[in-house]
């Protein structure tokens, strides 16, 4: 009886203990899911804070500094200054679309993680992944994402300080990236030059096919940066957004980034688009890109699409949390999707499963058909390739396929030039619109400010796809529809033969017929769509294992 007594005090005590270590871990939690913002002494930064002044119907300035909306809904924004002071300024021009940003994506996150239980545990995972994300970013822009953190809403406070979410914020490409290993990202980049473009100077394009919902695409920033330090650059971004996916700076350098394989990162480091930032803003050349890229740690692996006018050509920077590779093309052209080439890291065990799993290869197989058969590029035929719905020999692979190079859901596409510093942006829907021409040396040269409502070079401008015109397209439209509310286990009425109608040559739309007759105990259809999604071209290995499952579920 006394060993029973003794045991039982014995775990009692543990438990006790364990119980504390808890406490303090989620206290520690708790505690360092808020960043501290850097320290500035407010009261020497050259700035006299002012409303926005509007200058016409759409265009609002303070100082140099103005932001303008163009006919064909994309924003313009110039920020010149120091760190602190261009924060505040982007932050006091944009605030509505900051605002508007932090809805769509709080709101998608919703839609994916209805419970607002798990949404609050989460929020402290993520704080402890990001404990020490400060430390990982530079002072310069730390003080820009504080000076913008200024105008974000107080809504939001119980995710956390407008500081806090704003810094995060850019750490979610990363950890998203990871956590799905993540195809909300499945880029394509590439680019020619010599003779393999019309006139010989290089020319990049690239889709960024990021997605979290239609209303965060909604609202596209053409920003241009005149720093106090570096180099005078141009970007796409959204509002409360510092970081790079794809931009040009005034020395010819274009930087694109492309997800990689990667794992669940476990401790902070720095987020991809501020490497890729800090190398826009800081390098002329490719030398200079690598030295940047080396320097940082990294939360999870990436590819660095980066294009040269002074050294005439472009590689890919291969880069994972513990290791830096260059891949060098052996032609005038390059590719790069969502794996490794170099050699250091293509025989990677992470890259190894997928290129076998992932739409990647695929991709990346296509385009090369894309660009052999364009030769020699212009922009207007890198936007034809941009825009390709299709599959390897033309293969109909159904509508919003991530092995297409048009996978319908890219947040932005672009084209570029060095040479010229010419770069084309498209508009909405995804790459479909117009694709508006910009020119970098004139917008800094002049310090342009809009004219009857925008910088563009509108003569260069590549007209819209004429897919949009198309009962294709509206069919497409109406299987989106049916998919987007039927996802995350919603219930949402629809027509199945219509469904069917809309987009038969996608296996999605059998997968999602198969759900719906699975829901309806109907599991004689419900195996017929499954089995017909299993005979079309499927993105990816683990799409086809879980549609197998599902036709082994049936069968208990």
């Amino acid at each position: 009886m006394r060993a029973i007594k003794k045991i039982s005090k014995f775990f009692l005590i543990l438990i006790g203990i364990l119980v504390l270590l808890f406490g303090i871990f989620a206290l520690y939690v708790y505690n360092i899911a808020d960043a501290t913002p850097p320290k500035i002494d407010t009261a020497s930064a050259q700035i006299k804070m002012t409303t926005p002044q509007l200058q016409d119907s759409n265009t609002y300035t303070i100082g140099d500094n103005w932001i303008t909306k163009n006919k064909y809904g994309l924003y313009e924004m110039y920020i010149s200054g120091k760190p602190y002071e261009r924060g505040l300024i982007a932050g006091e021009l944009s605030k509505n679309l900051i605002v508007d940003q932090e809805i769509a994506f709080t709101d998608q996150i919703k839609k994916m993680i209805p419970s607002p239980g798990y949404l609050k545990f989460l929020k402290y995972i993520i704080g402890f992944m990001n404990r020490d994300l400060s430390s990982h970013v530079t002072q310069e822009y730390q003080e820009e994402i504080l000076g913008i953190s200024k105008s974000a809403s107080d809504r939001f406070d119980w995710i956390g300080t407008q500081y806090s979410r704003i810094l995060n914020y850019h750490a979610a490409h990363d950890i998203g990236h990871a956590m799905q290993n993540l195809m909300l990202v499945g880029c394509t980049s590439f680019g020619a030059w010599s003779g393999k473009t019309a006139d010989s100077s290089m020319i990049i394009g690239r889709n960024f096919d990021f997605w979290v919902g239609d209303e965060f695409a909604k609202n596209k920033i053409v920003e241009f940066v005149a720093p106090d330090s570096g180099y005078n650059f141009a970007y796409i971004t959204w509002g409360g957004f510092i970081g790079v996916v794809s931009g040009m700076n005034d020395q010819g350098l274009t930087v694109t980034i492309n997800a990689a394989p990667s794992q669940i990162p476990y401790n902070a480091a720095t987020p991809v688009s501020l490497v890729a930032r800090e190398i826009l803003q800081y390098a002329k050349n490719i030398e200079q890109a690598i030295k940047i890229a080396h320097s940082r740690k990294m939360f999870v692996s990436e590819s660095f699409l980066v294009g040269s006018a002074i050294d005439r050509k472009a590689v890919v920077i291969e880069k994972t949390p513990d290791t830096l590779d260059v891949f060098y093309p052996s032609d005038n052209n390059i590719t790069c999707t969502n794996h490794y080439q170099g050699t250091e890291l293509v025989k990677e065990e992470h890259n190894m499963e997928q290129m076998k799993n992932s739409a990647s290869v695929y991709r990346q197989k296509r385009l090369l058909q894309l660009m052999d058969a364009n030769y020699p590029l212009t922009p207007d035929k890198v936007a034809n390739i941009l825009r390709d719905q299709k599959g390897l020999n033309d293969a109909d692979i159904g509508l919003g396929n991530e092995k297409a190079i048009n996978q319908l859901i890219a947040h932005h596409s672009i084209i570029m030039m060095p040479d010229s510093l010419r770069f084309w942006v498209s508009t909405s829907p995804w790459q479909l619109g117009t694709y508006v021409c910009y020119d970098l040396k004139k917008v800094f040269a002049q310090k342009a400010k809009p004219h009857q409502g925008t910088v563009a070079t509108e003569t260069l401008n590549i007209a819209a796809d004429t897919f949009l015109n198309t009962p294709e397209y509206n069919n497409y439209l109406y299987f989106r529809l049916v998919k987007n509310n039927t996802a995350f286990g919603k219930t949402y009425a629809f027509n199945p033969d219509s469904l069917m109608f809309s987009n038969p040559s996608y296996y999605d739309t059998y997968r999602i017929l198969g759900d719906y007759y699975t829901r309806n105990k109907n599991k004689v259809k419900a195996e017929e769509m499954y089995t017909m999604a299993l005979k079309k071209e499927m993105a990816t290995e683990g799409e086809r294992k879980a549609i197998q499952k599902k036709i082994e579920a049936l069968k208990k």
